[in-house]
């Protein structure tokens, strides 16, 4: 029961890893604001996380910055705990097939959300809590179809750095849980078919030491543990939840 009394924000976390995290915290102790943009979603985190606060709320829009910023600040009035700025997209498609929209589609919610998040949610963090970002594990390899899904999440890995720095005096860690292949509706979200989806899979399952697709329970646990004292010491880092696949 690690989160007893403490409150926690979690961006996206009407699905997926988001929602996995929103559970977990939940289970231990936690109280946790959770958003999200799609009403199916909503619709089931309303299910799946008695107790939760839910906000619909669309990250990318920096004008509903301020939308979030209320609801936490009625949500948590002696501030939070932590939060995990999860919200995120990805689309795969190379060179050929990309265009500004494509950049601007990532870029303005991977990294600019989390990024003006934090500078708005700064003031309502308690000292000595923590904010956590989601990364990936395409950063660093080689993959031609996730040419801007993976620099946008690049950037997330340097401006979190930044961010442990600026956030530092005030005990305020910041870090990064980066998720490989991960049994969410990701990748059908990111425009594959469910053959393509099928053949990915076997094909990662095959190639991760540890022989299967992560599921969101598995990166929700090193998001806890990111979020948790237990890693009081531990800031502008980035941990790998992939079952060895980028390992060096």
């Amino acid at each position: 029961m690690r989160f007893t009394d403490r409150s926690f924000l979690v961006t996206g976390g009407s699905s997926g890893i988001g929602l996995a995290t929103a559970a977990r915290l939940i289970a231990e102790g936690g109280r946790v604001l959770v958003t999200g943009r799609s009403p199916d979603h909503i619709a089931e985190a309303t299910k799946a996380l008695p107790g939760a606060t839910i906000l619909t709320h669309d990250a990318a829009d920096p004008a509903a910055t301020g939308l979030l910023v209320d609801a936490v600040r009625d949500f948590a009035p002696k501030g939070l705990d932590g939060a995990f700025l999860n919200a995120g997209i990805g689309r795969f498609a190379t060179l050929d097939a990309i265009d500004a929209g494509a950049f601007d589609e990532h870029f303005d919610l991977n990294v600019r959300a989390p990024l003006l998040q934090a500078q708005a949610l700064g003031p309502l963090m308690k000292d000595g809590s923590a904010f956590l970002l989601i990364g990936s594990g395409t950063v660093g390899g080689g993959r031609a179809d996730a040419l801007v899904y993976a620099a946008s999440k690049s950037a997330v890995r340097q401006a979190a750095r930044s961010l442990a720095t600026q956030f530092a005096p005030r005990g305020i860690r910041v870090n990064v849980v980066a998720p490989g292949a991960t049994e969410t509706r990701f990748h059908t979200r990111g425009g594959m078919s469910d053959a393509e989806l099928g053949d990915y899979k076997a094909k990662v399952s095959k190639a991760v030491p540890l022989g299967r697709l992560g599921r969101p329970e598995d990166v929700a646990g090193v998001a806890c543990f990111l979020l948790s004292d237990d890693a009081a010491y531990v800031t502008g880092s980035e941990y790998r939840v992939d079952g060895g696949l980028t390992m060096a």
